[in-house]
């Protein structure tokens, strides 16, 4: 007599609560949603630096967003690292905060626009693979494919035909997927501890790559610039909504759903970014463009379905 055994799949493993979750919540579907928050409106960036900031001060702006939101953080949480957590945060910042913001931008000064946001777009496959690596997850061509698909999406939506590369910028761009890619994963793997909130966890990753930029920016931009009203509310947004806001969601939703899930929800950014482009800065979005945005949505819905579960092993 024989006796079916289920055997749980990746996606099912990923998804159980972090530490100090009791477990219960909203579903699948409005975390997801939940999640969706961070990258649309880091889609607001570009427009917001572009048309509010002071420009040539790329590092001061990722300061600005990053440090007084991870101390607003502490404060309100009053929480601080304990043990082997003073490591992992630490980390965690610099990947996530302090090393992935100054490649961005240095992709962005160097690259038009649409090719930076093209590389940006790497990150979901560069996630499946850490995620064999690191997670001990399966390797999954489907979502191999279905990241090639968003990345091919997003190159129409964003490249235009007089696109120029440059060496330097295309290695920060791939540079910034890879180690925004490598902290998400390593996020996934170390969870969060024990009765820290996600705001804490925030603050912890805020505050380190904060303080891991301060010194980098007056080495590399100098004195800050002047600040009027207008680049006052655009740091505001930057570091209130685009940074402490969004990021408490981004690792919330890290934590308790699959990491390849939420590594494909990046895609939105170029897209909000693009959109914005169109309705503030009159940008035009031809057919091209319009099917680009098809399959990157196509590459982001599909991106949310679990693996197909394996046949159950027999004993």
């Amino acid at each position: 007599m024989t006796a079916t055994v289920p055997t749980p799949s990746a996606d099912q493993l990923t998804t159980r609560p972090p530490s100090g979750s009791s477990g219960r919540g909203p579903g699948v579907l409005p975390r997801t949603a939940l999640t969706a928050i961070a990258p649309a409106v880091w889609g607001t960036t570009y427009v917001v630096t572009t048309q509010l900031l002071p420009p040539g001060h790329p590092m001061f702006a990722a300061l600005l967003r990053a440090l007084p939101a991870g101390l607003i953080a502490l404060a309100v949480t009053r929480t601080l690292p304990r043990g082997s957590w003073w490591g992992k945060a630490a980390v965690l910042g610099v990947l996530n905060i302090g090393l992935f913001l100054p490649l961005l931008f240095t992709a962005a000064e160097r690259l038009p626009g649409g090719v930076a946001g093209t590389l940006a777009a790497a990150q979901p496959m560069i996630v499946a693979v850490l995620a064999v690596v690191v997670l001990r997850q399966r390797l999954s061509g489907r979502r191999l494919l279905w990241g090639l698909v968003g990345v091919l999406g997003v190159g129409l939506v964003v490249i235009g035909p007089s696109a120029a590369l440059d060496a330097v910028g295309v290695a920060a761009g791939l540079g910034g997927a890879a180690t925004m890619a490598l902290g998400v994963t390593l996020t996934k793997r170390w969870g969060r501890p024990e009765g820290v909130s996600p705001l804490a966890l925030t603050g912890w990753q805020l505050t380190s790559g904060g303080l891991f930029l301060l010194p980098l920016t007056f080495l590399f931009e100098g004195a800050p610039p002047a600040v009027d009203g207008r680049a006052a509310l655009g740091y505001l947004w930057l570091g209130l909504i685009g940074g402490l806001l969004t990021y408490a969601l981004w690792f919330q939703g890290i934590t308790s759903l699959p990491v390849t899930n939420v590594a494909v929800l990046g895609l939105l950014s170029p897209l909000v970014a693009a959109l914005l482009g169109a309705v503030v800065l009159d940008q035009t979005l031809g057919p091209v463009q319009l099917v680009g945005f098809a399959l990157a949505l196509a590459s982001i819905v599909a991106g949310q379905l679990p693996d197909r579960r394996p046949a159950p092993a027999r004993s």
